[in-house]
C-alpha cells in the first residue's frame, strides 16, 4: 500500500492582507477550532500560507462564511515541506521568522531518491551524493534556531511494504545520514517517519528498518503523516512501536483525521468526508507522545485521484470541506 502527497518548498509571495487578517484573528482569540490561545505553543504559524491567502481572497469577494471556515486552517501551525533542490533559503527563512515570533518551525525533509516509489509524489534527489549534499545544506541552514524536522515520510515503510525501486540498505544509510546531520543542529527535534497504523499493522515489522535508518540518534518517529488514522489508533500503535525501540518518543499528524479513516477504496488519496483533527499542541496527555502536529497541510492534494490536482497542489474546495466537517 502506497500513499502520498508533496508540496512545493518555495516561499509564497507576501500577502499583506492575509498577514493582517491572521494577526487580527489571533489577537481576538478566534483560533479555528476552539482551542485556548496558547495551545499551539511552541509552533509557528505562517501568516502567508495558502489557506491565509485564500481566506483573504474570499473576504474580498464577499464570501465571508467560507473565509471564516478557511480561518480554521489559516490560524493553525502547519509544516513547511522541502521537496526540491536548494532547501537552504526556505529553511533559513522559516526558522528565522519563527524565532522572531518566539516560536518553532515544523519542517519536512522530503527529497530522498526514488521518492514515493515512483507514484504520485515521485521525484527526489537524482543520486545519493546529491541527497547528502541537500541534507548538508538543509542542516546548515537550521543554524542554532532549531526546528521540528520530520524525516522523509513513507521512506522506511515503503521499503518494508515491498518497494522494489530502491535497495533497502542504501536507503537506510541515506536516512541515517540525514538523521545524524539534523540532530547535530542545536535545538532541533528530529522524528524519522514510520508510516501509519493502517499501512503496516504489525508495528514490529518496522523495528529493524528504523534501527538501520538511524532511529537511535533521532528524538523519535512520526506517525500518520498525510493519513487519517485516529489519535487513539495512532497512539496505541506508537506505544507498541516505542516499546520495541527502547522507549523512543513520537509525534502524530492530526491535520485531517477528525473523522478517522475512509472505508472505501484508495482510502489514503483525497478521501471524501474527512475533517480537520486535533490542533497542533505539545499537550498530549501521553508521556511518549511529544506532540500533535499538522504535518500534511490541509487543502493540499494527495494526487490526481478523485479529480484532484497534482500532489501538493492547493485545492480550495477540499480545504473547505475539511474545515466544514471539523468537529470542533
Amino acid at each position: 500500500m502506497f500513499r502520498w502527497s508533496s508540496v512545493a518548498g518555495g516561499r509564497a509571495p507576501c500577502t499583506v492582507l492575509a498577514a493582517l487578517l491572521l494577526a487580527a484573528l489571533l489577537l481576538a482569540g478566534l483560533c479555528c477550532t476552539g482551542a485556548s490561545g496558547d495551545e499551539a505553543e511552541p509552533f509557528w504559524t505562517n501568516p502567508d500560507s495558502r489557506a491565509a491567502q485564500q481566506a483573504a481572497e474570499w473576504r474580498l469577494a464577499g464570501r465571508d462564511t467560507d473565509a471564516a471556515l478557511m480561518d480554521r486552517i489559516a490560524t493553525r501551525p502547519q509544516a513547511e515541506w522541502m521537496t526540491g533542490p536548494n532547501p537552504g533559503p526556505v529553511v533559513r527563512a522559516r526558522t528565522t521568522d519563527a524565532a522572531l515570533a518566539g516560536r518553532t518551525a515544523v519542517l519536512v525533509a522530503y527529497y530522498i531518491p526514488h521518492r514515493d516509489c515512483g507514484l504520485y509524489s515521485s521525484g527526489g534527489a537524482p543520486s545519493a551524493d546529491d541527497y547528502r549534499a541537500w541534507v548538508d545544506e538543509f542542516a546548515d541552514a537550521l543554524g542554532d534556531r532549531g526546528a521540528y524536522v520530520i524525516v522523509e515520510p513513507d521512506a522506511v515503510a515503503q521499503v518494508v511494504a515491498g518497494c522494489t525501486e530502491v535497495v533497502a540498505d542504501d536507503r537506510y544509510a541515506l536516512l541515517a545520514y540525514a538523521v545524524d546531520r539534523f540532530t547535530s543542529s542545536p535545538h532541533t527535534h528530529v522524528y524519522l517517519d514510520a508510516g501509519n497504523s493502517g499501512w503496516i499493522p504489525e508495528a514490529w515489522r518496522l523495528v529493524d528498518a528504523l534501527a538501520a535508518a538511524g532511529i537511535a540518534q533521532a528524538d523519535g518517529f512520526a506517525l500518520n503523516v498525510s493519513n487519517f488514522q485516529t489519535n487513539e489508533a495512532s497512539s496505541a500503535y506508537g506505544d507498541w512501536l516505542s516499546a520495541d525501540l527502547g522507549g523512543k518518543h513520537y509525534v502524530i499528524d492530526t491535520s485531517r483525521n477528525g473523522n478517522g479513516p475512509y472505508s472505501g477504496t484508495d482510502s489514503w488519496c483525497n478521501p471524501p468526508g474527512r475533517a480537520l483533527g486535533e490542533p497542533p499542541t505539545t499537550h498530549t496527555g501521553n508521556p511518549r507522545l511529544d506532540a500533535y502536529l499538522w504535518i500534511k497541510r490541509p487543502g493540499e492534494s494527495d494526487g490526481t485521484c478523485r479529480s484532484g490536482p497534482a500532489a501538493g497542489s492547493w485545492w480550495p474546495s477540499y480545504a473547505l470541506e475539511l474545515a466544514r466537517n471539523a468537529l470542533r
